[in-house]
């Protein structure tokens, strides 16, 4: 189905359904397409494609609201769907904050070309996306003899969506994503089993690593673990990696969405305009990043697209407000989820944040843990390196982190400029003051 098709059918069903009886009507048409390749131990474990059309319908009756979706997008059946959405809407609770956005909010939507779409993708055929993952295990499998298991995948995803209000917005957007890399298992001492991976994931194809780099960074990335163990409880320096950082940020951006603010279940509701972090932050949501993987020119409401400073040195600027919790909050609305998550580097890469660190941990992944959206209380079990006298000296494991958000936004001492490139999350490492880790 064209873009053009996909519009036609979409006003086609919001005419139908205010024929049934709704007032306000919204039309999502949407196609996908993915492949996945794996390999795991020089044979092929999993090689799967799906194509999948789909139609989603949200009415708006008499103060009334309710969302559907069927992947049976044939007219007359559609006709049904219709007039049995419809019919199931008027038995619902009336809500009054339930309404489309203000079309206002529809104006100024960019024109340019985030360049999400990969010209190429249709001339990546089965037999090459074999042979990807294959060469990619097989590298993986021969970098070290301490090596028990190996697993290489290759996958891609194709994407076309239009989206249509009834009361004046229409869009649509093509998007291509590729991923592609490594997990290694390693044998060690007492049957100590490390493991680790590396995987990117970009919007075109020609920007994913070599398949050496790929299995280099995996294996190294495992090999580093031999040895891990437990060492004693302390307060000291974090460094967190730069890949490993989103973990901490979602938990610092959870608590700013409506529905946790509106519900008071976080623990920044009433601090807008007030300071949240260490100065030396700012966090802007940037949905223009070329490429990016949370780039886009209209929310999924419609509201156009901006850059959105969230936190400028340390002050929170911003909430994340959807049409339905601005109005219950009597607030504008902003965006109902973010895009993509930038952060201002600093000057130092993260080789030069642990030669400037005395003492303290590198934490290289997040195993587990929760943090508290009303509280900003967390516990994460993490691994990582003991740093001492600007030295990586022993890989740690089975270590928790705990403490509180505020607590430990406001002792971010600073901020790395190796910006991680395969993420929604542009972020660097981050360093960290008196964090409290419990070990022997």
């Amino acid at each position: 189905m064209t873009e053009k098709e996909r519009l036609e059918l979409a006003h086609w069903v919001i005419k139908e359904a205010q024929q049934a009886g709704a007032q306000e009507v919204g039309v999502g048409i949407s196609k996908s397409r993915n492949v996945e390749i794996e390999f795991r131990d020089k044979k092929l474990e999993k090689l799967q494609e799906s194509t999948s059309n789909s139609l989603s319908l949200t009415l708006f009756i008499d103060q009334r609201f309710s969302s559907h979706s069927t992947n049976d997008l044939r007219k007359d059946l559609l006709e049904r769907f219709i007039r049995n959405t419809v019919a199931m809407t008027r038995h619902l609770k009336a809500d009054p904050f339930r309404t489309l956005p203000d079309p206002l909010l529809y104006e100024n939507r960019p024109a340019m070309d985030l360049q999400l779409f990969d010209p190429q993708y249709e001339q990546l055929d089965s037999n090459r996306r074999i042979k990807i993952a294959a060469e990619i295990e097989t590298l993986t499998r021969s970098r070290s003899e301490r090596i028990l298991s190996t697993t290489a995948g290759f996958s891609d995803g194709r994407y076309e969506s239009t989206m249509v209000k009834s009361n004046g917005f229409a869009g649509s957007r093509i998007s291509t994503v590729f991923s592609s890399g490594a997990e290694v298992t390693l044998k060690d001492a007492d049957d100590k089993r490390p493991e680790d991976w590396f995987y990117a994931t970009t919007r075109f194809f020609t920007d994913l690593p070599a398949p050496e780099i790929l299995a280099q960074q995996a294996v190294d990335r495992a090999l580093r673990k031999l040895g891990m163990k437990k060492v004693t409880s302390r307060k000291t320096t974090m460094i967190v990696e730069n890949r490993s950082v989103p973990r901490i940020l979602s938990a610092l951006l959870g608590p700013l969405a409506g529905r946790a603010i509106q519900q008071k279940q976080s623990f920044l509701d009433g601090l807008l305009n007030q300071s949240i972090t260490a100065p030396c932050l700012t966090l802007i949501d940037d949905p223009f990043i070329p490429k990016g993987l949370g780039s886009r020119l209209f929310d999924g409401e419609g509201i156009s697209a901006r850059v959105l400073p969230v936190i400028k040195k340390g002050v929170l600027s911003t909430y994340y407000i959807d049409t339905y919790y601005g109005k219950k909050l009597n607030m504008a609305p902003t965006f109902g989820s973010w895009s993509n998550i930038r952060l201002i580097p600093g000057e130092k890469n993260l080789a030069a944040l642990i030669a400037a660190t005395n003492e303290g941990i590198l934490v290289t992944s997040f195993l587990g843990g929760n943090s508290n959206n009303t509280t900003g209380d967390f516990s994460f079990g993490v691994q990582g390196w003991v740093i001492q006298n600007g030295q990586l000296i022993q890989p740690v494991n089975e270590m928790n982190i705990s403490g509180n958000l505020k607590n430990l936004f406001q002792s971010l001492m600073e901020i790395g400029n190796d910006i991680y490139p395969y993420s929604s999350y542009q972020c660097p490492s981050l360093k960290f003051e008196a964090v409290d880790f419990s070990g022997i």
